[in-house]
C-alpha cells in the first residue's frame, strides 16, 4: 500500500510532465498566441470534466445533458452582462414576465391540486381542467408580448437584451441556472434506471437547445449575440496604450503580438483561479463523510438504503453540484468566445468529449478529469492539422488524381479516428484511467 501510494503523485506528475510538453512544443513550433488559446479552452473544458465527474464519479449518476448545461452557462452571460436592448423591455418586457409567473403558477395549481384532492376521477379531472385554463390564459399573454419584442428592431436586437452588469457575475449566474433547471430535472428524472436517465437527460438538453435557437425574445436565437463584454482588455486597447508598446519594444515583442499573448494569458489567470477553486472544493467534499457516503451509494445502493441513507436525495444533491459547475464553464466558454452562438452546440463537442476526459484521465478522480481535460483537447484541436500533414507527406509521392485528393481530404477524419482509438485504447489498457480513482 505504501509503494503504490508513493507511485501514485509520481504517475501523475510524470503524465502532467508529458501533457504540458505538448502545449511546450505547440508554442515553440507554432505560436504561443495558438498554445494559449488551447490552453485556456483545456482549462475550460476541464471544468466540464470536473462537474461531469463529481455526477459520475462520485455518484454513479449516467447523466449525458452536459450539452445542455452548457448552453444555460452561456446563455447566463447574456441576462446578465450583454446591454439592454433599446426598446425592448418598453416593447412587451413586463407581459413575458407576467405570462412566465402566470405559467409557473399554473404549474404550482397542478400540484398543489394533486396533493390535496382525494384520488380518483376528480383529482384527474380537476388537474387537467387547472392545467388547460392555465395554459391558454398563459400563451393569452406571453404570445402578444414575445411577437412585440421580436419585432422591435429584429436585425439589431430583436430580444430583451441583459443587464449590462459585469461579465463576471454571470459565472456564477450560469452556475445557479445550470442548478435551478438540474433540480427541475432531478425531480422527476433521477427515479429512473441510469439508461432511462440517460435518454431523459439527453432529451432534456436538445430541448433547452431548442428553445435557445427559437425563442429570439432570449438571446436572439440563431442571429446570435456577438460583441459580449470581457473581463480583459481588448487587444487594441493595449496597443494603443504607449506605456505597453514601450513594455514590448523592451523586450523585444511585436505589439500586435505581445497584445495577443497578454490577454491570454490575462484569461489564463482567471480560468486557472476558477479551476483550482473548484478543485480544492471538489477535493474537500470528496473526503469528507458526504464524499465517502456518496461513494457508498454509487458502490452500492441496496446497502447505502438499508443503512438509512436517502439515495435519491444525495443523487439529487450531487446531480445539482455537477451541473452548476458545467454551467460555470458554460459562461467561461462563452465569455473567452465573446458571442453566444446556439448553432455550435453539439452533443460531439459537449457530451461526448468531455465523457472521454473524464474516462481517459479516471472517473472518481478530480485531477484525472483535469488531465483528461487538458490532453484530450489538446488532442482534439491538433490532430486534424497534424494529420493533414502526415497525409500531404504520404501522398506527395503520389500522381494527382481522385485518390489522392481523396485521402487529402479524408484526413479532416482524423480527430474522430483518434478519439475512438485512445478511447478503446484506454478502456483496454487502463480501464480506470491514466490516474484511477484511490
Amino acid at each position: 500500500m505504501t509503494a503504490q501510494a508513493a507511485a501514485g503523485p509520481g504517475r501523475g506528475l510524470l503524465l502532467a510532465a508529458l501533457v504540458a510538453a505538448l502545449f511546450f512544443a505547440t508554442g515553440m513550433l507554432q505560436s504561443w498566441t495558438l498554445a494559449l488559446l488551447i490552453v485556456n479552452m483545456a482549462l475550460v473544458s476541464s471544468i466540464m470534466a470536473l462537474g461531469v465527474n463529481i455526477q459520475w464519479g462520485y455518484a454513479g449518476l449516467f447523466s449525458v445533458g452536459t450539452m445542455g448545461f452548457v448552453a444555460l452557462g452561456g446563455l447566463s452571460v447574456v441576462l446578465v452582462s450583454s446591454s439592454p436592448a433599446p426598446g425592448g423591455w418598453a416593447a412587451g418586457g413586463p407581459g413575458i414576465v407576467l405570462g412566465l409567473l402566470m405559467g409557473a403558477a399554473t404549474i404550482a395549481a397542478a400540484v398543489m391540486a394533486a396533493a390535496k384532492l382525494p384520488k380518483g376521477r376528480t383529482r384527474t379531472l380537476g388537474v387537467a381542467v387547472i392545467l388547460i385554463v392555465g395554459f391558454f390564459i398563459f400563451r393569452a399573454i406571453f404570445d402578444p408580448a414575445v411577437q412585440a419584442v421580436e419585432a422591435n428592431n429584429p436585425a439589431a436586437h430583436g430580444n430583451l437584451g441583459g443587464l449590462g452588469l459585469p461579465v463576471l457575475m454571470a459565472w456564477p449566474v450560469g452556475g445557479l441556472l445550470a442548478a435551478a433547471v438540474a433540480w427541475a430535472i432531478g425531480k422527476t428524472a433521477l427515479g429512473l434506471r441510469s439508461d432511462y436517465l440517460a435518454i431523459a437527460t439527453l432529451g432534456i438538453a436538445e430541448i433547452i437547445l431548442a428553445v435557445l435557437k427559437n425563442e429570439d425574445w432570449l438571446g436572439r436565437g440563431v442571429k446570435n449575440v456577438i460583441s459580449l463584454p470581457r473581463p480583459v482588455p481588448y487587444e487594441v486597447d493595449l496597443q494603443r496604450s504607449q506605456a505597453f508598446l514601450d513594455w514590448a519594444s523592451s523586450w523585444g515583442f511585436d505589439p500586435i503580438t505581445a497584445s495577443s499573448i497578454v490577454v491570454r494569458l490575462m484569461y489564463t489567470g482567471l480560468f486557472a483561479a476558477v479551476l483550482l477553486a473548484l478543485i480544492w472544493l471538489s477535493q474537500a467534499a470528496l473526503h469528507s463523510p458526504w464524499g465517502r457516503m456518496m461513494r457508498a451509494i454509487r458502490d452500492n445502493e441496496v446497502s447505502a438504503e438499508a443503512m438509512g441513507k436517502d439515495v435519491t436525495r444525495r443523487h439529487l444533491q450531487v446531480f445539482i453540484l455537477g451541473s452548476a459547475v458545467i454551467g460555470i464553464a458554460g459562461a467561461m466558454m462563452t465569455t473567452l468566445d465573446g458571442q453566444l452562438t446556439p448553432g455550435s452546440y453539439s452533443p460531439l463537442r459537449f457530451t461526448f468529449l468531455i465523457w472521454v476526459m473524464v474516462i481517459v484521465g479516471g472517473s472518481g478522480n478530480n485531477w484525472g478529469s483535469v488531465l483528461g481535460g487538458f490532453l484530450i483537447w489538446w488532442l482534439w484541436v491538433m490532430v486534424e492539422p497534424i494529420g493533414n500533414g502526415l497525409m500531404t507527406v504520404l501522398t506527395s509521392g503520389m500522381s494527382d488524381g481522385w485518390l489522392k485528393a481523396h485521402l487529402i481530404n479524408s484526413a479532416a477524419h482524423m480527430r474522430l479516428l483518434t478519439m475512438g482509438v485512445i478511447l478503446l485504447l484506454v478502456l483496454r489498457f487502463a480501464p480506470k484511467g491514466l490516474l484511477p480513482e484511490r
